[in-house]
């Protein structure tokens, strides 16, 4: 008898179908969507299925990042390959001119992570976007998990997470009352390691820093942190040369890295499939702040 062809999606093809879904529900029921877009893994996933659900076009939205002033020169050079390469509109919203026009205040104790909150919202109400596109996915944090597809915020950007719309057979509710915006988690349902998995299908360009490099590190409050004039070692602490890698980007002064041998994709997928700690418990220092760090963050208008 002829062979019966199999039309059944591997786990990795229903996720792509799924945000693809997103996307294009989002293009056609919001008005002015834009995509956070920083050159790290998640947002780089991201940004590859926006460019295959609405291929051949050019995509429909902007980009944006909200620059802290200490990102990795790695991950901004892959950011402007990406958007040059798709032809883009790149928005940047710089935590240090946030500062200068007194939309930040820099208090010399709060991280410039924590800064991006009010630079977002800045921009995010400068700009008129009424749904922001992010990268979070529920593995990440526990904060993440609670938070629907579709993210409602009101006038002043904040997030209620006991008051939700339900989201009953992947059915979204996209209306706004002025003022207010969503924001958009595509990556939902996917974990650390599906993103590896499909980074490793794609073979997109990616940040040298992901793969194992060697690194000048210090160890503070159980993380590698790299050296650099932005941050500088406290007593006892020593600076070492070690093979590394990260997990996650951000702040350079508060993203740890891991010590790792994983050049390739695959030898970062079975890395990952290995590792018990999530990256950003492992290697996020705002995350340690307290239990709540990320809820609260998130609350007052953080992705």
């Amino acid at each position: 008898m002829p062979s019966r062809a199999d039309y059944r999606l591997s786990h990795l093809e229903e996720l792509e179908s799924e945000s693809i879904h997103i996307l294009r529900e989002v293009v056609a029921e919001v008005e002015k969507p834009v995509l956070m877009f920083s050159g790290g893994k998640d947002s780089i996933v991201m940004l590859r299925l926006a460019e295959k659900a609405f291929h051949p076009a050019k995509l429909p939205f902007p980009l944006l990042q909200v620059d802290t002033g200490l990102d990795f020169p790695e991950v901004l050079e892959t950011r402007d390959h990406w958007v040059a390469r798709l032809g883009a509109r790149l928005v940047v919203a710089s935590v240090e001119d946030a500062i200068a026009s007194g939309v930040v205040v820099d208090d010399g104790r709060t991280s410039r992570n924590r800064m991006q909150t009010a630079t977002l919202l800045d921009a995010i109400e400068a700009h008129g976007f009424t749904a922001a596109f992010g990268g979070g996915r529920r593995d990440e944090e526990k904060a993440r998990a609670k938070e629907r597809v579709y993210s409602h915020r009101d006038e002043f950007g904040q997030w209620d997470p006991k008051n939700q719309r339900p989201e009953l057979w992947s059915l979204y509710n996209g209306r706004l009352h002025a003022g207010e915006h969503l924001r958009i988690f595509p990556l939902s349902n996917w974990t650390e390691l599906d993103v590896w998995h499909y980074l490793a299908r794609e073979r997109v360009e990616l940040p040298s820093i992901y793969f194992a490099h060697r690194r000048r590190v210090f160890e503070r409050d159980g993380m590698l942190l790299s050296e650099h004039p932005a941050n500088p070692c406290r007593d006892g602490e020593v600076v070492t040369e070690r093979t590394v890698r990260f997990r996650t980007v951000g702040d350079l002064s508060l993203t740890g890295c891991v010590e790792s041998s994983a050049t390739t994709l695959e030898e970062v997928v079975e890395e990952v499939s290995l590792a018990r700690v999530t990256e950003r418990g492992a290697t996020r220092g705002d995350d340690r702040f307290s239990e709540a760090a990320m809820e609260d963050r998130k609350k007052e208008g953080y992705f």
